[in-house]
């Protein structure tokens, strides 16, 4: 009987701080085990553009940690597909990996094709177990199709490869970047899958599921855990069977200490190129923009303003809490922007009724929506924050009652009315029912890639007038408050 160690990360979201201790985990095996008793995999998400070595170096200080890593093929999370432009991506990949770029659901929009540096599937030999590997990744086809991607129903891809794989196989694996109720529902209704490598919902599954013939994983988030499937195979009736899994935590673990040390040193090595790559001055500040989470400010004004500007809505809405810091005055450069605002959030316009206009901004004067905390969907902030607006008067008093405060909205000059409809540029996150509900009711959604909020924030700080406005009150409380 032969034995196949299947060690597997995900979602590590550019935590570089884990990556010397996965290392660590990996070289162990690698000392442990030979060669073709072990399959090192990752099932995306490793970067993630709020830190300053992966935005910095366009991701290639990701890429290089996972070479040094050792991963035998990896797939894409929508972190990677999603926060990249087709260009940059083929950068990051093409030519710099010693591993294969795995995602069959994915192709380029103009071609219908794949991109050259990625493969649908791949077939490898573990000492004579011959191992096929599916990549999907999560269909959010309007972002996508903004990027110049197409992307398929990955259920329907892996049941078509899995068709074609299986009379070539021993183990069907699929790293799968869809989450823990897609791949429940892969296991159960797609037969011949022996192992599904789950992510993207950040779960952790120790020991694995079990649901028809599949052992369903995954490895949590942030580098906290290499997961681990077992499996033995018999080489006279070259049968596969599964022996067991579970997630190592990586803190605390005695791994091989020269593969940690190289990965730190690689690590301090991209901080300082991104950092360096990142040092450009932007534009110089004459006075402060600072910045309140809880109650209109300067900063979060310029915020709202740029993105009405930038998708040529009427109305500028974004949460405060987008951004984690003012700006001082004096020179401000890219790290500046992207310490302040490091979440890959893009600007989207949509058609907004005047009655889910007012509903949210009844809520952001409420402490319950503004200290809201917020996971996931792009948000790298602390709490929800209230809405900072654009375009808009708000008279209220703040001493009314819940969900009454306001007593007059202007859009410009021009009462607010409730029945109709108005251009408002904001931000993709609201339309995932994150935070504000009622921003997610909008209709005739534009999302706007690849640029972030951050570079909205840069054109806002060069225009002089921008600036200036920014210090006008949209929130005029009536008893003097």
């Amino acid at each position: 009987m032969q034995r196949l160690i299947v060690l597997h990360t995900n979602d590590i979201h550019s935590h570089f701080e884990q990556m010397p201790g996965i290392a660590g985990v990996v070289g162990y095996y690698k000392q442990h085990y030979a060669p073709e008793e072990l399959l090192v995999l990752d099932i995306g998400d490793h970067m993630d553009r709020s830190r300053v070595e992966t935005e910095g170096t366009g991701g290639a200080a990701n890429i290089e940690l996972m070479n040094l890593t050792g991963y035998e093929a990896v797939t894409l999370g929508n972190n990677e597909g999603l926060t990249f432009t087709r260009e940059e991506l083929r950068e990051a990949y093409e030519g710099r990996t010693r591993f294969p770029v795995l995602c069959a659901n994915l192709t380029e929009l103009e071609t219908g094709l794949p991109p050259a540096w990625v493969e649908p599937y791949r077939l490898v030999d573990k000492g004579g177990i011959r191992v096929a590997l599916i990549g999907v990744t999560a269909a959010f086809s309007p972002f996508y199709e903004a990027l110049g991607w197409a992307v398929s129903d990955p259920l329907d891809t892996v049941r078509e490869l899995t068709a074609l794989l299986r009379p070539q196989a021993d183990l069907i694996v699929v790293l799968s970047h869809l989450g823990i109720r897609e791949d429940e529902e892969m296991a159960g209704i797609i037969p011949g899958i022996d192992c599904i490598l789950g992510a993207h919902t950040h779960h952790v599954l120790d020991p694995p599921l079990r649901i028809g013939g599949a052992a369903v994983c995954g490895a949590g988030k942030f580098g906290q855990y290499v997961g681990k499937a077992e499996f033995s195979f018999d080489r006279t009736t070259r049968r596969v069977s599964y022996t067991g899994g579970s997630c190592i935590e990586v803190d605390g673990f005695a791994g091989a200490p020269e593969p940690a040390a190289r990965a730190a040193a690689a690590i301090a090595a991209g901080r300082a190129r991104g950092e360096a790559a990142l040092g450009g001055v932007v534009a110089a500040l004459d006075v402060p923009v600072p910045l309140e989470w809880h109650r209109e400010s300067p900063l979060g004004n310029l915020l709202a303003a740029g993105l009405r500007r930038w998708t040529g809505a009427e109305i500028g809405l974004v949460n405060a809490g987008q951004l984690l810091a003012g700006l001082p005055a004096g020179p401000v450069t890219a790290a500046t922007l992207h310490a302040i605002c490091p979440g890959p959030i893009n600007p989207c316009s949509m058609l907004l009724s005047g009655r889910d206009l007012r509903r949210s901004l009844e809520e952001c004067l409420l402490p319950a929506f503004t200290g809201k905390e917020i996971r996931g969907f792009g948000f790298r902030g602390k709490v929800l924050g209230t809405l900072a607006v654009s375009g808009l008067t708000i008279r209220y008093n703040p001493r009314g009652p819940e969900g009454n405060r306001i007593t007059s909205i202007r859009v410009g000059d021009e009462l607010l009315n409730e029945d109709k409809d108005y251009k408002v540029g904001t931000i993709d996150m609201f339309t995932f029912r994150i935070g504000y509900l009622s921003l997610s009711q909008g209709k005739d959604l534009q999302f706007q890639l690849p640029e972030f909020l951050r570079d909205v924030l840069a054109a806002e700080i060069q225009n002089p007038q921008a600036l200036l406005e920014s210090h006008n009150q949209n929130f005029i409380p009536i008893d003097g408050s």
